[in-house]
């Protein structure tokens, strides 16, 4: 359990001013994450990473030179948000292009993809290459839906080696796809890990036994068997990992056994030499091999082996020099320290203007916030222990920060005496940037399509009522890209916004409108129960997840109940 800490909510941002103090010479603070400190040559690519806080020497530990150029770090297990990403990006670029690289989560994928979207729009050409090791998260045949785990430390080496040497985008593009599909990992794990303040940790071990194939933010693994020996231990990850090995890997291979958090090198040491001998038994070639903490969970105890199939390109760039605070191989000549300029936006939006009307819905939009957020406070525990069950937990603590987040930045901008349209963008914006993870990325985007398709008028109606709903109907859905069925907030959703149009249409008031459509969302979201999902963390657990429903489905249509309370005590008076 994580002992140390002043705020359990500041402890990320903490942690992280903490690490710059220590590693000046490396890396600098900027808005959204860190990047390097020191010089890097005009025109170069600059590799972006990132990911959750809690699983250092990843992501910021890797940042310097002959590796990455930056990394967006967000919340303690919870993908950093768009703007986090788009700034790290924008404080790291040389003129090169950005290649961006982290592991396949659902909440990382939409930050990030936001986040390129902005850049490529600005013209800071902007690639992705997402991790995809983990052979407990799919099959072969959908290594596409696979999650990244410590491969990304291939990846990521490879990419910022070959940036470092003066390729140009495409090649460095190339390269980190190549050493992704030649990447395999397999993790176990003895017990949970513990969030900072958190009383339980996320998950547990029955004693005894051990968990395999977990992710590493805490997603209990895909079966549980008694607790083996080293060598059974080591047998079971060799041959794991043997049986999944790419078509054209050859003879020689990095294994990577990782420390998830608890585990002493002592022990590493005695099984990386179980280890070693059953793949020099299989005729391979070990090269350059790591063992250690790479990618950790908190005070997880655990571990991953990751095999990196090489040939002479890759290893090529596996050899290259590369000088971070977690991360050294060879050497490198001293690079200048370099200034680094706050990544603010230069100016401020102007402000919208604002008419009597929308000012006057503004202030409603803050009281419906704060509705929001007792609700989220209030199931806030219960939620993170749903989400447990075939996720990572942390779903409640997620909500809780968007919706904190949510609520200051409106009070702030009401204060200002902003419209409706401002206040909900203000609002959406910080929800994305705390919350961070999927939630946070489409709770945000529904916020901010409320308020823009609202507007600025000079009076209201059902109808604006009716066309908002679809407004975070749509949003929600253009950027998560689920589905009904998927097992996801999508099938509490598409319920509620049919309800309420339906409701709207035939003259029902809002407060009986949205009293319908929150209790249609109700029930979708328990009949999430019986759905088998089909995206996020919670898919390759999905057996796990069967008879449970899905969290983000309920937090919605607890959030539903709230909101057609709350109109119906306006319309009462």
């Amino acid at each position: 359990m994580t002992k140390i800490f002043d705020d359990p909510a500041q402890f990320a941002d903490d942690a992280l001013d903490g690490f710059v103090a220590a590693n000046r010479q490396y890396v600098a603070r900027v808005d959204g994450g860190v990047v390097r400190s020191t010089e890097s040559p005009a025109g170069q690519v600059a590799l972006v990473i990132g990911g959750g806080s809690g699983h250092y020497p990843a992501f910021a530990g890797l940042v310097g030179a002959g590796l990455a150029s930056g990394s967006a770090c967000g919340n303690m297990f919870a993908s950093p948000s768009a703007g986090q990403v788009y700034r790290v990006a924008k404080a790291s670029q040389a003129g090169g292009g950005v290649l961006l690289s982290y592991g396949n989560y659902a909440g990382d994928v939409l930050h990030f993809g936001q986040a390129q979207d902005k850049l490529n729009a600005e013209g800071i050409e902007t690639r992705t290459v997402l991790v995809t090791d983990d052979i407990a998260s799919a099959p072969l045949a959908e290594i596409g839906k696979r999650r990244g785990i410590a491969g990304d430390l291939t990846v990521f080496k490879v990419a910022g080696a070959a940036a470092e040497a003066g390729l140009d985008l495409d090649q460095v593009e190339r390269l980190a796809i190549k050493a992704n599909h030649h990447t395999r990992s397999l993790g176990v794990a003895f017990a949970g890990c513990t969030l900072p303040g958190a009383a339980e940790p996320l998950f547990t071990v029955p004693g005894g036994t051990m968990s395999v194939g977990l992710g590493i933010h805490g997603e209990p693994g895909i079966s549980e068997q008694p607790l083996p020996t080293a060598s059974e231990l080591a047998k079971l990850l060799v041959e794991g990992l043997l049986k999944d090995k790419p078509e054209e890997a050859g003879t020689r291979v990095v294994p990577i056994l990782n420390g998830l958090g608890t585990v002493k090198y002592d022990e590493l040491f005695l099984l990386f030499g179980r280890i070693e001998a059953l793949l020099t038994g299989a005729g391979l070639e070990i090269v350059e091999p790591e063992c250690g903490e790479l990618v950790t969970s908190l005070d997880m105890s655990g571990l991953s082996l990751t095999l990196f199939w090489l040939d002479d390109e890759l290893e090529e760039f596996w050899s290259a020099p590369a000088d971070t605070p977690a991360f050294r191989k060879g050497n490198l000549a001293p690079r200048k320290a370099r200034s680094v300029a706050s990544m603010a936006e230069a100016g401020t939006a102007p402000a919208l203007d604002a008419t009597a009307a929308s000012t006057a819905l503004a202030a409603t939009a803050v009281d419906a916030l704060k509705e929001t957020r007792a609700v989220v406070v209030e199931h806030e525990e219960a939620l993170g222990k749903l989400d447990a069950i075939a996720g990572d937990g942390d779903h409640g603590i997620g909500m809780r920060r968007g919706v904190d987040a949510a609520v200051a930045a409106a009070e702030k901008s009401h204060a200002a005496g902003a419209g409706l349209e401002e206040l909900l963008a203000a609002a959406g914006e910080q929800w994305a940037e705390r919350a961070g993870g999927t939630s946070g990325a489409l709770w945000g985007a529904g916020v901010t399509a409320v308020g823009r398709t609202l507007g600025s008028k000079d009076s209201y109606t059902a109808a604006d009522a009716a066309a908002a709903v679809n407004a975070l109907r749509d949003a929600i859905i253009t950027l998560g890209k689920a589905e009904a069925g998927d097992k996801t907030m999508v099938d509490a959703l598409l319920p509620f916004a049919d309800t309420f149009t339906r409701a709207i249409d035939d003259g029902g008031s809002l407060a009986t409108s949205l009293r319908a459509a929150a209790e249609a969302a109700a029930k979708a979201a328990d009949a999430t129960a019986g759905l088998s999902p089909k995206k996020g963390r919670a898919r390759p657990l999905a057996e796990k997840s069967l008879g449970h429903p899905d969290p983000g489905a309920v937090s919605f249509g607890l959030i539903a109940r709230r909101l057609a309370d709350y109109a119906a005590t306006i319309e009462s008076h």
